[in-house]
């Protein structure tokens, strides 16, 4: 086969891995899942996967950086506001991260439990947190310019930020429901989320 063919013969492989892991992570869970129940789902030889990833562990890190990828994707979408003195820009965020958690819940929920697991995992959930919400560290250059005085210093608001509503998708979007509590639809959580969060960064409503 030529150099060619058998580079996308590679890339078709390791695009089926990922693919299937994240169904079998939505199913048993990132603990539960073994690299057969990978490979059976993918319809791959279990020698294969070792071509592409050394371990789990590896693939999870791959999939990983899509995500990183895709949320750098969606920062540059049209229709991007960076004026959080704005509550129209705060929504805009918040419906963007909503929306991408429960695209990729189940890759969002496999990271969570391998972290709890493995202490380098850990660094490396912790680092992807904090770059993602380190973006949006000018956006909150506007709102003191207005005269709001944000909550603490702006690494610790937007940490503050982003824990929530991570957290918040995560309780919603890539777990069961607690016992007695109705999800919110999705126009619902990001409207919550947005007041909560407008109010914290301003201390004013809108």
């Amino acid at each position: 086969m030529p150099a060619t063919g058998r580079r996308e013969q590679a890339a078709e492989t390791q695009h089926a891995l990922k693919a299937a892991a994240r169904r079998v992570f939505a199913r048993k869970g990132y603990l539960n899942t073994k690299i057969t129940d990978i490979t059976a789902e993918a319809g791959r030889a279990a020698g294969s996967f070792y071509n592409h990833f050394a371990s789990k562990e590896a693939l999870l890190s791959a999939l990983l950086g899509d995500l990183a990828a895709s949320g750098d994707e969606s920062a540059v979408t049209e229709g991007h506001l960076s004026d959080f003195s704005d509550p129209a820009a705060v929504r805009w965020h918040v419906e963007q991260y909503w929306a991408f958690y429960k695209e990729h819940a189940a890759t969002m929920r496999a990271l969570r439990q391998a972290a709890m697991v493995n202490d380098d995992f850990a660094r490396t959930l912790a680092s992807f947190g904090a770059s993602q919400a380190a973006d949006i560290a000018g956006h909150l250059d506007r709102v003191t310019a207005a005269g709001m005085r944000l909550p603490a210093d702006t690494d610790l608001s937007i940490l503050m930020m982003y824990q929530l509503i991570d957290n918040f998708a995560q309780m919603w979007l890539a777990s069961p429901a607690p016992v007695g509590w109705t999800p919110p639809t999705d126009d619902e959580a990001v409207e919550a989320l947005t007041r909560f969060i407008y109010r914290g960064l301003t201390g004013r409503d809108y």
